[in-house]
């Protein structure tokens, strides 16, 4: 059986995903926004992080391929758990999504992202001495970055959330069925 709903969040998410590959300023993506949107919005747990991720993976292999080369790789772990990590936010949002509890999820994906991504940084390059001192200037160099994906995170989390929601008003077979919430 087709279904509009399942489909039509593998279509946003991939939409998302692949909006990386357009020029854009510094960590100004929708993947923070695509993370939380997927652990909100898939019925299944499974599915949630999957589909986020996976789209991801999709576009960093792109990246990786036409762009930064071997680079990207690195601190894919760190990335790929942060992401995971909002997700789960997501996830946590889902029985109560509200603009409160989606606006906090998005505020602590992206402090999460920067903790986490900017260790990954400092543990696998050579940018910053193994010290306090080098963690600390690599956190304070990223803090540009941070604004960056933070405002991008807010402006994107209401462009999908907000037009999804638009659009499973305008539409009904979009809607989250009872009997269809374990189909994805």
């Amino acid at each position: 059986m087709f279904n509009a709903r399942f489909w039509s969040l593998v279509a946003v998410t991939l939409t998302a995903a692949a909006a990386r590959l357009l020029p854009h300023p510094p960590n100004f993506t929708p993947i923070g926004a695509m993370a939380l949107f997927g652990g909100v919005y898939f019925a299944r747990k499974e599915t949630a992080f999957v589909v986020p991720l996976a789209a991801m993976f999709l576009s960093d292999l792109v990246l990786g391929m036409t762009t930064y080369g071997h680079a990207i790789w690195k601190p894919m772990p760190f990335v790929y758990v942060s992401f995971a990590l909002t997700v789960w936010l997501g996830r946590l949002v889902r029985s109560k999504p509200n603009p409160s509890r989606i606006a906090a999820a998005t505020l602590t994906g992206s402090l999460l992202f920067f903790i986490i991504s900017n260790f990954g940084v400092w543990v696998n390059w050579s940018f910053y001495p193994k010290t306090l001192d080098g963690l600390t200037a690599c956190y304070i160099a990223a803090i540009p970055f941070f604004r960056n994906m933070l405002a991008a995170n807010v402006f994107y989390t209401v462009v999908l959330f907000g037009g999804f929601r638009l659009a499973e008003r305008a539409f009904y077979v979009l809607r989250e069925q009872p009997m269809l919430a374990k189909v994805d």
